[in-house]
């Protein structure tokens, strides 16, 4: 954990042509950047995050809350962002780094794996990948042919000893498009990986399109109402007279959002992960049970896309604690709380919830498989 990743999300987006700055742009469910962020802390190989930004987008970042980052302001190049990255983890203990741009949302996992262990043995690493197209180059009005197999298309993250990328970068050269350029220009060695094909850079609107392979899971949960029994709605404890009778805390919510998510990954059911006759999942709370899903679906490479909830109550009312609960949802399931929409519903005083002897819940969960 002697790592850093560095993240830039400080350009102007000039040919994205949007209000919304590129990098706070909606994909997949979430905020551009947000992807990056999440692999690497779902790598669990960085000491730190530092993640660029430009100086007109504070608001913007402020209102994300995202935590355990930093967050500085980028110069007037890419260059001068990386520089100003580097100068604020010195000292820090980081022997290793890696730079990413935030328009590449798709990496993957074994990417970074992959970085990591090239690191050992090299001062710079670099994935890429190779065209099939046919390449040529123009000069004035003279066109010559080049040799596609020694042409290489480079992407982030690109991975680096802090000590010599620091090194090089007191003397950077203000127009550089990535960092392996400075081994590239001092006539240091690199390491070319091969790289990823979904890996590509979003440039202009039209590279984020609609995924047309979304896929939706459906989740329902209902619990008898009695006395002595503690209320837990969505992971948070509700004031009752009355709690849920269950072989684990009873989380009517919670349950329902799990086994939609199973659904719509296609992993079975919340029955088969946890069984009611295990005497280790007696009265234990719903919130551990789907963090363990939540991980084993991020592992499988699927994001949450939205969620959609009714609570069937007659009491207690749900909007007064509908933000509490949207929030535990929101960090249990690594989404913003704007992800998630919550509906407090009655059945008009009719059947065993309207007489206050259970409490349901239905869920609707949409998901991406990114990875």
């Amino acid at each position: 954990m002697d790592s850093c990743f560095i993240i830039l999300a400080g350009g102007e987006s000039k040919r994205f042509n949007s209000k919304t700055p590129k990098s706070y742009h909606f994909y997949k469910g979430k905020p551009l950047l947000l992807h990056s962020i999440d692999k690497a802390k779902n790598s669990k190989k960085f000491k730190k995050i530092v993640l660029v930004i430009n100086k007109k987008d504070r608001k913007l970042i402020k209102n994300l809350k995202i935590k355990d980052i930093k967050v500085i302001e980028g110069g007037n190049t890419r260059a001068a962002s990386a520089y100003n990255a580097l100068r604020s983890i010195k000292n820090q203990n980081i022997k290793n780094i890696m730079i990413h741009d935030a328009a590449r949302p798709n990496f993957s996992l074994k990417l970074l794996n992959r970085l990591h262990k090239e690191l050992k043995s090299n001062d710079c690493v670099v994935p890429a990948i190779q065209t099939p197209d046919s390449i040529k180059q123009k000069t004035s009005n003279v066109i010559k042919n080049l040799e596609r197999n020694d042409i290489y298309l480079i992407q982030t993250p690109q991975a680096f000893n802090y000590n010599a990328l620091y090194n090089l970068q007191n003397h950077k050269d203000m127009d550089l498009t990535d960092d392996a350029s400075l081994f590239v220009n001092s006539g240091k060695k690199i390491k070319i990986i091969k790289g990823e094909i979904n890996n590509k850079k979003i440039t202009i609107a039209s590279d984020i399109k609609i995924d047309s392979s979304i896929k939706y899971g459906l989740g329902f949960d209902v619990h008898r109402l009695v006395p002595n029994k503690k209320l837990y709605l969505g992971g948070i404890k509700i004031p009752s007279s009355l709690g849920t009778l269950g072989h684990s805390d009873g989380d009517p919510v919670l349950h329902a959002v799990t086994d939609a998510i199973l659904g719509a990954c296609q992993m079975g059911d919340i029955g088969q992960k946890f069984s009611d006759k295990s005497k280790k999942f007696k009265n234990i709370r719903s919130t551990i049970l789907l963090n363990k899903i939540i991980d084993e679906v991020i592992r499988e490479g699927y994001l949450i896309n939205n969620i959609d909830i009714n609570i069937i109550t007659q009491k207690p009312k749900i909007q007064k604690y509908r933000k509490k609960i949207t929030n535990c949802i929101a960090k249990i399931c690594k989404i913003l709380p704007t992800q998630i929409n919550i509906k407090g519903k009655t059945t008009e005083k009719l059947g065993v919830i309207g007489k206050e002897k259970a409490i349901a819940c239905e869920v609707i969960v949409s998901v991406i498989k990114y990875d």
